[in-house]
């Protein structure tokens, strides 16, 4: 879909663990033709184990599964460099 996508993509969310690839292989060549993305990450693994397995680097956006609609609206606008206090 985002080959095809004629116009700019701000944010990618994607599961962290995936059948076929994991978010980061998923990640790495929309950033080549979309320097300015921006990334949120999501899985049910907390972010110290998906850090430690070397998928996500420390520091990068992720939000843990279950969440609700309004920690995942914080989540993007954080993502988004938006102020999270918005919300």
């Amino acid at each position: 879909m985002a080959k095809v996508h004629t116009g700019e993509i701000q944010l990618l969310i994607t599961d962290v663990v995936m059948p076929e690839m994991n978010g980061r292989e998923l990640a790495d060549p929309m950033i080549l033709s979309e320097p300015n993305l921006n990334l949120l990450f999501m899985s049910g693994y907390t972010s110290d184990v998906i850090t430690r397995r070397g998928v996500l680097d420390k520091g990068v956006g992720f939000i843990q599964k279950p969440f609700s609609m309004k920690e995942l609206a914080i989540k993007v606008y954080e993502a988004l460099g938006k102020a999270s206090d918005t919300v």
